[in-house]
């Protein structure tokens, strides 16, 4: 199935590929437990993940009475300890995932992460659940050094290289994905299933799927539309 549209499709990882939310929740409310704050609703928490720790962390204490910047990278840093030694304990594809990532392998696409997630969490994320050998590379919100992680388009420029060039298309649920595979010049799946910033027609993405089923087809037709990065 070689002639398959898009030699490289990359992934935003929490919220899209996987649905970490459980995990996310027990470590944040780890931390808010440390600040005096009350925890955060496991279904509730989705909205406060996207951007990285340090976001997620930052907008549960505005929420909940502001944040002490004196203690921030401290409870920062004992968020992301708790983590990494509870980081797939809930954690699972969405829904036709694994099969989805079957069928682009069977189309020969190399299958790249480019998360805001930090590189060594996502790496250890994966081998504990066992996937890392499914993935061309991994690219995490630090690899680049600071200050280039989505919305802006370094990364997935870095993904393109990395995978050895060709056209290629990003799969996200949240503003930082699309933003940042607009600014690459990449055409964008957004995802409806996701930790959505916004609801998922208005992210602004090329297509919007429901279940990964629809993801090999929207590729398609995004390519017959002339819709190739």
């Amino acid at each position: 199935m070689a002639d398959f549209p898009y030699a490289i499709v990359g992934f935003d990882l929490d919220g899209t590929l996987l649905d970490t939310s459980h995990d996310l929740c027990v470590a944040l409310n780890h931390a808010l437990g440390l600040a005096g704050r009350p925890p955060v609703p496991v279904e509730d928490v989705s909205r406060h993940i996207g951007g990285g720790a340090a976001q997620m962390l930052r907008s549960a204490l505005t929420e909940s009475g502001g944040v002490d910047e004196a203690a921030f990278d401290g409870l920062q840093a004992a968020l992301l300890a708790f983590y990494a030694d509870n980081i797939a304990h809930h954690t699972t594809f969405f829904a036709g995932g694994a099969a989805m990532l079957d069928a682009l392998d069977a189309r020969g696409v190399k299958i790249a992460i480019a998360t805001n997630k930090k590189e060594a969490l996502a790496v250890r994320l994966f081998e504990e659940l066992g996937i890392l050998h499914r993935f061309a590379c991994v690219i995490g919100g630090d690899t680049l050094g600071p200050g280039r992680a989505k919305p802006k388009p370094d990364m997935l420029h870095e993904m393109v290289a990395r995978c050895g060039g060709g056209a290629a298309a990003f799969v996200g649920d949240t503003t930082f994905d699309v933003g940042a595979a607009k600014a690459a010049g990449l055409p964008v799946v957004a995802v409806r299933f996701g930790f959505n910033d916004l609801p998922a027609h208005e992210l602004g993405a090329d297509a919007v799927i429901d279940h990964f089923d629809e993801l090999v087809p929207a590729l398609e037709a995004l390519a017959s539309a002339g819709r190739t990065g």
